[in-house]
């Protein structure tokens, strides 16, 4: 089966790192990953081959697309990307297409999905099964009656299958999307995307970074890094406030597309103990490794907390609802703690990380974990059907 998965990011990297679990879960059908945003620099797996389109990006209040790389005008880089996109399906012939998160969101780029899909079904390019790959929460918007009629309305034109990234359990999509019984398509649940780390990442990794027994390591993230600056300064001079007799060290992951300035400042401010970086590929051992995380409530990272068994702190990004919820419902289940506002000062900050560290281990929640080979079965048995 020859798949072609969409994925554009636009502000972090969770989406593009749980589509490339997906897409690694595939193997051994050959996928051909399209991505459109800043460049970031991870491995991909043996099956997959990028295509990337000239890259855009959106501003943090999500109202404005730009050419990430500057010095052409929007319009040019859209067109391009049009035509490159079509062009690229019409070679490749994919028997799938996935697309992520659209047209639950992306609006933006409906301006080069749609020729495409309604290419698709009318036959002018070969034909396909399209399918949505959907995360588990939905954001809110400004007019929800439009958004619903307009999501619906491409879900029934263009789409065979709702791929819902979510253990039913947890958190359900008529939660966010009141119109969900009116979807005219399949809806599968397939749990959470969640890469397990190696059985020995722990151990291993621990000895890479020269970590004694009795020694704490605390892992502070900030996804993509475009929104986080308040969060790690507030751990970097928490962690400054720990008893010294604790033998903790903090590693920071800022996040690759965090403001040179702030990154600048988090390594000023790091002291004794404290090592800043932008970007790691296996943030899934550094987790493993961990006695503790301090963290935003993203999918993905959240989702790493649960596969590595770390206890952790979460504050969810504050613009809209999405983190809160998902940070929420992961803490009626132990899964995690969450902060509050007032929880970033210091003194405040630095006793939660003491009691959490003092806590040990998370318990095990049973949350459903598989959605990377789910999604890889459910695909492969409707190619064998």
């Amino acid at each position: 089966m020859k798949i072609l998965f969409y994925c554009q990011h636009v502000l972090g990297i969770g989406h593009l790192f749980r589509s490339l679990a997906i897409c690694r879960a595939l193997a051994p059908h050959p996928v051909v990953l399209v991505t459109g945003g800043s460049r970031v620099e991870a491995p991909l797996p043996p099956n997959v081959r990028e295509t990337a389109l000239p890259p855009l990006m959106m501003d943090a209040e999500f109202s404005r697309l730009y050419d990430a790389n500057g010095g052409t005008s929007l319009a040019a880089v859209k067109a391009q990307r049009q035509r490159q996109l079509f062009d690229l399906v019409a070679q490749t012939a994919p028997e799938t297409v996935v697309i992520e998160l659209y047209p639950f969101g992306r609006k933006a780029f409906g301006f080069e999905l749609d020729p495409v899909l309604q290419a698709i079904r009318d036959g002018t390019l070969p034909p396909a099964r399209v399918v949505c790959s959907l995360r588990d929460i939905l954001v809110e918007k400004a007019d929800p009656a439009a958004y619903e009629a307009r999501v619906l309305d491409r879900l029934a034109r263009f789409f065979d299958a709702l791929l819902i990234h979510a253990d039913p359990t947890v958190v359900r999509l008529e939660e966010t999307f009141g119109r969900s019984t009116e979807i005219a398509v399949a809806q599968v649940y397939t749990g959470f995307v969640a890469p397990r780390p190696a059985r020995d990442a722990r151990r291993r990794m621990r000895r890479q970074l020269g970590l004694g027994p009795d020694e704490k390591l605390i892992v502070a993230s900030a996804g993509g890094g475009s929104v986080g600056r308040e969060l790690l300064e507030a751990v970097v001079t928490a962690f400054q406030r720990l008893p010294r007799a604790a033998g903790c060290r903090l590693q920071v992951f800022s996040g690759p597309f965090l403001a040179a300035e702030a990154f600048e400042g988090l390594q000023r401010m790091a002291g004794a103990g404290c090592r800043i970086q932008r970007f790691t590929p296996d943030f899934v051992s550094y987790l493993a490794a961990a006695d503790l995380s301090l963290s935003m409530a993203g999918y993905n990272t959240s989702m790493n907390i649960l596969a590595a068994g770390v206890p952790a702190l979460v504050w969810p990004f504050p613009q809209n609802r999405e983190q809160r919820l998902r940070a929420e419902r992961l803490a009626r289940r132990g899964a995690l703690r969450v902060l509050a506002a007032s929880d970033l000062q210091p003194d405040a900050l630095a006793e939660r990380m003491r009691q959490a560290l003092d806590a040990g281990p998370a318990p095990t929640s049973g949350i459903d974990l598989d959605g990377a080979a789910a999604t890889a079965a459910w695909l492969s048995a409707g190619d064998a059907a």
